[in-house]
């Protein structure tokens, strides 16, 4: 099928993520040929803050010489090496150092590429564990506007009608949980959770959460209390509970990872972006022993048979470690706590704008809801959007959504800079 439009869509041949053509039609993207800490440069030499840290990925900024040392030492003496049926020192050092951060170090670390690989590896774990145990377990259920990524497992969990629509057809039965106080008060939720429980929670595999923090939903933020209660219902009925800390994890949200906040020990725990401080693509299921137990394969083949090219990739395990060991030198959650601290202070008055429907923070994530625009103008949040650019720093909205996730390591005065920036962008628009 060949089509005989042109224009600026087609003046790179590169198919942006989450990009629509009308985006393409106002003109060239900005072009980044350069990091260095919490900036990133253009082809212009024009300097930005990466205030959303590279989709949550890179906490320490860009260009960390720990890091950069880390993956080019490493490139010369191993590039790649499976680890089916082989391993090699750095997938070992990192499986052991992930196991290390878990509420007890008896787990094993599945390796993938990216968050929804890590995901996926999770939900064919979780339904294989019941089949080896020969429980006919196979429903899953997630919180009400949970993104977990994009593959279609991921999406089957984490469904998010603006984004999956055309795929409904493909996808797995699962079904969803309130989340206060967004889908009513936190007793009415829990409430509800119970019910959903006592009905169907023999027959669940698994509950799949974004701790406290519901990222691509708009940085909708739940109590402790909401997830410490879900996991107690999890625990009750035995249904393994997932913790997705994909965007949470290494040190977000104040703690190292955001079910901490609550002391739960999750069965298995999903990591990613910041898991190699933004550098390279690498993620991990990290699951508990009793769980990886069950796939022996004597009496009976139980083998866990997935896996992808790339997995445990000794340059992305290299710079990994060498994050690993950078967030624990600067106590990264400290960080994180300490600026989340100045982050909510600056952030709170400007719940008192016009324009501004709801204030919420949550360690170093700072996220502003807005009003609709009039009908037939231009969105507030795309125009705050373009005024943040023009002044430097890079967002990215959520729907009515604006965050700030800066990387964990940003001075003190950026971030003053960056909320007061956002508060100019929005008395400018309201």
């Amino acid at each position: 099928m060949k089509s005989g439009s042109s224009g600026t869509r087609h003046a790179s041949r590169v198919w942006h993520p989450y990009t629509r053509f009308s985006q393409l039609e106002d003109g060239p993207l900005p072009n980044i040929v350069r990091g260095e800490g919490i900036y990133l440069q253009d082809d212009a030499g024009k300097r930005y803050v990466d205030a959303i840290s590279s989709w949550w990925a890179a906490p320490l900024g860009h260009c960390h010489p720990a890091i950069v040392e880390a993956l080019c030492k490493q490139a010369a003496e191993l590039q790649h090496s499976i680890i089916g049926n082989m391993t090699h020192p750095n997938a070992v050092a990192l499986a052991g150092a992930m196991a290390e951060l878990m509420p007890n170090t008896a787990f094993h670390a599945h390796f993938a590429c990216d968050g929804a690989s890590a995901i996926e590896a999770a939900l064919k774990v979780c339904l294989q564990y019941w089949n080896n145990k020969g429980e006919d377990r196979t429903l899953f259920v997630s919180l009400n506007q949970a993104y977990h990524g994009d593959t279609l497992a991921a999406i089957s969990i984490g469904y998010i009608d603006a984004f999956h629509r055309p795929f409904r057809s493909m996808l797995l039965p699962a079904e969803r949980l309130p989340v206060p106080p967004y889908d009513g008060t936190e007793v009415e939720c829990v409430e509800a959770a119970e019910l959903f429980f006592r009905k169907h929670g023999r027959s669940l595999a698994g509950m799949v959460v974004e701790p406290l923090c519901q990222g691509a939903a708009g940085m909708r933020i739940y109590t402790v209390s909401y997830l410490e209660s879900i996991f107690s219902l999890c625990r009750e009925y035995g249904v393994m509970f997932i913790a997705d800390e994909i965007a949470t994890g290494f040190g977000r949200t104040g703690k190292m990872f955001a079910f901490e906040h609550a002391s739960l020990d999750p069965d298995i725990v999903c990591v990613g972006k910041a898991l190699s401080g933004g550098s390279l693509p690498i993620s991990a299921a990290v699951v508990a022993d009793e769980i990886y137990d069950t796939f022996s394969d004597t009496p009976v083949d139980h083998t866990f048979y997935h896996g992808h090219t790339y997995a445990g990739n000794p340059i992305a395990c290299a710079a990994a470690l060498a994050a690993l060991k950078t967030y624990n030198e600067i106590e990264i959650a400290d960080c994180a706590r300490q600026r989340g601290v100045l982050l909510a202070d600056r952030m709170s008055p400007l719940e008192n704008l016009s324009a501004v429907v709801d204030v919420r923070c949550l360690g170093m994530i700072g996220a502003i809801e807005l009003r609709d625009a009039e009908p037939g103008n231009v969105s507030l949040v795309q125009q705050v959007q373009r005024k943040m650019m023009r002044d430097g720093h890079i967002i990215r909205p959520l729907g009515n959504v604006i965050y700030l996730m800066l990387p964990l390591v940003t001075p003190e005065a950026v971030i003053e800079g960056a909320v007061d920036a956002l508060k100019n962008a929005i008395l400018e628009v309201q």
